[in-house]
């Protein structure tokens, strides 16, 4: 294994690990004021002045280097789909939270890559195999266990909180699928700088719309957990997840990625106290083996396929 390879394994899970805390820093601020709105607002204000200096730093090296930047129309279609993708999957998210533990919001979010191959199979004439429908259902039973274990404990709370975070990784999976036609002719450290950009300037717009004014008030506590997950959980891991997708392959940063539901939930025990069962890890196994099936799958159908995703943003 050459030098750039391991460096790309690093960053590749230490860009998963980072994303795994995001979760944690929201339980946390909730301990002290549960408004999503606003934690998310702060979060995102907190992270657009780094994406907005990188769509600033590709449109200074474009004219710099004399190469054509991309048509108008695909600048508005660019922030129409962060926007509709990663502004709303993101808000589905923290709200969710508000009603169930870190360690199921993840393990449901985690989900996404098979809701990107059905929606893939539906609507863009993607193909599902064998392998992949059984990583499917294995994802999903082993969430189902998992679901039905918490069931009791957070009745209708449990409900709630899980389709709200259903509805964040559905719309994260079909900003997926819209953003991999822009990645071919805007790149995907443009579109990602233009596509979050235009989420985080979406999410204050929403808080201050929905509060009624420009009333950002909180604790210190609440503000320094909302830069911690602007930096740590969002920004850090973007650009690391990035520099490993440029030096190993997608189907390799999606097994990495694996680790990211571990790191939540023993982050969530820790950090939070929230229980884990056997039941819990049956499910949480069930699920991580699911994905890998669905990724290695994913491989095997196409070996030799260049990576057009764009950077690898938490499903909100």
């Amino acid at each position: 294994m050459n030098r750039q390879t391991l460096l790309g394994y690093v960053y590749a899970a230490t860009g998963a690990a980072l994303f795994s805390t995001k979760a944690i820093f929201i339980k946390l601020a909730y301990m002290d004021k549960a408004d999503a709105p606003l934690m998310l607002a702060l979060r995102m204000a907190t992270s657009l002045p780094f994406f907005l200096g990188a769509v600033i730093w590709v449109v200074w090296k474009a004219r710099r280097e004399g190469r054509p930047l991309p048509p108008r129309k695909l600048w508005i279609s660019a922030i129409l789909a962060g926007c509709l993708g990663y502004y709303l999957s993101s808000l589905l998210d923290f709200e969710g939270l508000i009603y169930i533990t870190a360690q199921l919001e993840r393990l449901v979010l985690y989900t996404y890559p098979v809701m990107v191959l059905v929606i893939g199979w539906m609507f863009f004439g993607g193909r599902i195999t064998w392998m992949s429908a059984l990583g499917s259902a294995v994802t999903y039973a082993g969430l189902l266990l998992v679901f039905l274990k918490a069931l009791p404990e957070g009745g209708h709370n449990v409900v709630i909180g899980t389709v709200l975070v259903l509805g964040c990784a559905l719309t994260f999976a079909i900003y997926q699928l819209l953003a991999k036609k822009f990645i071919t002719v805007m790149g995907s450290l443009l579109f990602t700088g233009v596509a979050l950009s235009a989420s985080a300037v979406a999410c204050i717009l929403h808080y201050i719309v929905v509060s009624g004014g420009v009333d950002f008030s909180a604790t210190h506590r609440f503000y320094w957990l909302a830069f911690g997950c602007g930096i740590f959980a969002t920004v850090l891991p973007s650009f690391l997840v990035n520099a490993g997708l440029s030096r190993v392959s997608a189907q390799s940063n999606a097994m990495i990625s694996s680790i990211s539901p571990i790191v939540t939930i023993s982050l969530a025990v820790a950090v939070l106290g929230e229980t884990f069962t056997i039941f819990d890890a049956i499910g949480s196994a069930m699920v991580i083996l699911g994905i890998a099936i669905f990724a290695v799958s994913d491989q095997q159908r196409a070996p030799a396929r260049k990576d057009t995703l764009p950077v690898k943003i938490e499903a909100a």
